[in-house]
């Protein structure tokens, strides 16, 4: 039994809704709602290969590469972000970080 394109993109729809239901439910959690936001890279990725691959065309595997790296780069730089942060502040609530607005 082979997957199909329907699947694929079943799988991508669960992730997208769980990816913004995380940020619309939870926001009070920074380190979650970041999670929320891999969430939807992943489901957008698994759209652009899933396609690419029906498709046979490349382009959507190079365009889901670079995607990869883009949430690798967010990652890293986010929770750096929120290191130096909790550091000076001593919390990482998101009402807190909302009065930092000028």
């Amino acid at each position: 039994m082979t997957i199909g394109l329907n699947q694929y993109l079943i799988v991508a729809a669960i992730l997208l809704t769980l990816g913004i239901a995380g940020i619309i439910l939870n926001r009070k959690n920074i380190i979650v709602i970041l999670m929320s936001v891999e969430l939807i890279l992943l489901a957008v990725n698994l759209n652009l290969v899933a396609f690419s691959s029906y498709l046979g065309d490349l382009t959507g595997q190079v365009f889901g590469l670079l995607i990869l790296t883009v949430a690798a780069a967010e990652s890293a730089i986010g929770l750096a972000i929120l290191v130096v942060y909790y550091r000076n502040r001593g919390t990482i609530a998101v009402e807190d970080i909302n009065m930092m607005k000028g």
